[in-house]
């Protein structure tokens, strides 16, 4: 029997994927459980609409995401740390904070878990820090680390 499944299974399948099973399993696990429907022609349209608008979706995501990194791509961040002798950072510069000034100097809103430091910056200067926007769509930003005045 063939079943649309409604949500993901273990070791059977996806949401909205079309999947064939024993009737048996299907009567009785599947469908009473809610995880399955009878693959009938109307809900295969239904379904077929959905990943439309999915896609649809998707794309207009991707374009946001390009612009958006085009416009991280000019930009330049300055954070002003308190250092010691020789340059020496007195903490260091985390993820958290880089999107913290981004949304403040640029009005541009990205969460910390996309700012991708494989360890806080701890030294003065400009480094390049990359941010994820999308699953595939990278940015990189400038990051301005400065001495502030004692």
């Amino acid at each position: 029997m063939k079943v649309v499944l409604m949500q993901d299974v273990p070791k059977l399948g996806t949401k909205f994927q079309v999947v064939e099973v024993s009737d048996g399993y299907a009567r009785n696990y599947l469908i009473p459980r809610g995880l399955a429907q009878p693959a009938t022609s109307a809900l295969l349209k239904e379904i077929e609409k959905h990943r439309q608008k999915e896609r649809q979706k998707e794309q207009r995501e991707l374009e946001r995401a390009q612009a958006l990194a085009q416009k991280l791509s000019n930009i330049v961040v300055e954070i002003s740390v308190h250092a010691g002798e020789g340059g020496r950072l007195y903490h260091a510069v985390s993820a958290h904070e880089i999107a913290q000034r981004l949304k403040e100097q640029h009005q541009i809103e990205v969460d910390r878990d996309q700012v991708l430091l494989d360890e806080p910056l701890r030294s003065l200067g400009v480094h390049s820090v990359p941010i994820r926007l999308h699953r595939q769509i990278r940015a990189t930003i400038k990051v301005n680390i400065v001495a502030a005045p004692a």
